[in-house]
């Protein structure tokens, strides 16, 4: 992962954004010499959001097993039937 300052962000913001949009690669921000935010190409944002999207479905799923609110085959197809009608 590259690291650049702030300053050089705001002086070189768009030979900064092109070298991102060529290898993917993100940037870590420093400011004051702490890390204060990571910058990354579109594409890469959307598919972490998308990733994310997948992981708290998952996560919903387990508590809902753990929970006992499951449904059997048939149970959901009855379910289902109703909600396609």
């Amino acid at each position: 992962m590259k690291t650049t300052i702030v300053t050089k962000l705001k002086r070189e913001a768009t030979k900064i954004l092109a070298q991102l949009a060529e290898d993917h690669e993100p940037v870590l921000v420093t400011e004051h010499g702490k890390p204060a935010a990571y910058l990354v190409d579109v594409q890469t944002y959307e598919l972490q959001q998308d990733r994310l999207k997948i992981m708290e479905g998952i996560a919903l799923g387990e508590k809902a097993i753990q929970e006992g609110r499951t449904y059997t085959q048939d149970q959901a197809k009855k379910r289902l039937n109703k909600w396609l009608e």
